[in-house]
């Protein structure tokens, strides 16, 4: 008659560590579906909300129920805290989209005042996003390359639309350019009207969105070697062919990033907009000031649909230049 082995100590420890494993799991699961069932009577975005930190959780860990390392610990806290600030409220803006039928969309995204605000809107942030790549590009290339009294108060004015709200910034462009202002001698003798006129739109799109061309370029033209440019010189080079074949193609990324993110500024502005604008429709009234009108008269539905076509073609935009930029990637390599 055969005699049963003695189990050793640490086949007993593995024995427990799997009767625990086991147990955990059950628990676990166990407490899951009962949370579920809790929740079944509520609302579905309280229900996703509420399972967010679970499912994150899961990912990490890849379906397995467990203490997380160090590192899973960070990534998780980095994970949540970009979902709950930039993934949750966009997912819920379309969800609430989403449930609004066809024609009520179409008519709400169809109606003039919304199509001349979505048009004035996007014409003059394109506009104010190529007079700053121009200014922007020429503005940071005399920040890096040369020196003259006063540069250190010019590089950090750059900076001021970044401390400034943005309602003192459109006060600030009111006192400068209304008709009792400092530049009313100018403005007389050109004959136009900046204040509470279109003219005024694009200047407050044009200060609120220069510093990030500024900022995005110049690191680019600190670390940018010279050799290359005296070769040129030594090779018969004119300035002009130097700049294009030398110097622009390593700043056209980094130029292509500063007039997309100034460009999306811009589309968002409310604050200096609100003050310098007249905001009458079909004149100069823009999408921000549009939807801050839709929510005084408790329109909540033509506000969260005129937010969602605006925040799909911001999406858009940013995803083909994001595109344009791989494609130049890939062509240099």
């Amino acid at each position: 008659m055969a005699v049963p082995k003695k189990r050793t100590s640490k086949s007993k420890t593995r024995i427990r560590k799997a009767i625990w494993k086991n147990k955990a799991n059950k628990s676990a699961l166990r407490a899951f579906s009962l949370a579920k069932s809790i929740l079944t009577n509520r609302s579905k975005s309280f229900y996703y909300t509420i399972n967010i930190p679970p499912f994150i959780i899961l990912f990490i860990t890849k379906g397995k129920f467990r203490f997380l390392t160090k590192f899973e610990l960070v990534l998780a806290c980095a994970l949540h805290y970009g979902t709950f600030i930039l993934a949750l409220p966009i997912f819920f803006l379309l969800y609430k989209t989403k449930q609004q039928p066809w024609n009520i969309l179409l008519q709400t995204a169809l109606e003039p005042v919304v199509l001349s605000a979505y048009g004035f809107t996007f014409l003059t942030a394109l506009l104010a996003t190529i007079i700053n790549a121009i200014f922007g590009l020429i503005l940071a290339w005399v920040l890096v390359r040369y020196e003259f009294p006063g540069k250190k108060l010019l590089d950090a004015t750059v900076d001021l639309p970044f401390a400034l709200p943005t309602s003192v910034g459109g006060l600030t462009l009111m006192t400068v350019f209304n008709d009792k202002g400092w530049i009313k001698p100018i403005c007389s003798w050109l004959n136009i009207k900046i204040v509470f006129n279109p003219i005024g739109v694009l200047l407050a799109m044009i200060f609120v969105s220069l510093p990030f061309v500024v900022r995005t370029i110049q690191p680019v033209l600190q670390n940018m070697e010279e050799d290359l440019e005296e070769a040129a010189w030594c090779l018969g080079a004119s300035p002009w062919t130097t700049f294009w074949h030398i110097l622009f193609p390593p700043l056209t990324p980094s130029l292509l990033t500063g007039t997309t993110l100034g460009f999306s500024r811009a589309l968002g502005e409310y604050g200096s907009i609100v003050l310098i604008a007249s905001n009458i429709p079909m004149k100069d009234l823009v999408i921000s000031v549009l939807l801050f009108q839709k929510l005084e008269q408790y329109d909540y539905k033509s506000a969260t649909i005129i937010a969602s076509f605006v925040l799909i073609i911001s999406f858009t935009a940013l995803f083909f230049i994001n595109k344009i930029q791989l494609w130049k990637k890939t062509f240099h390599k």
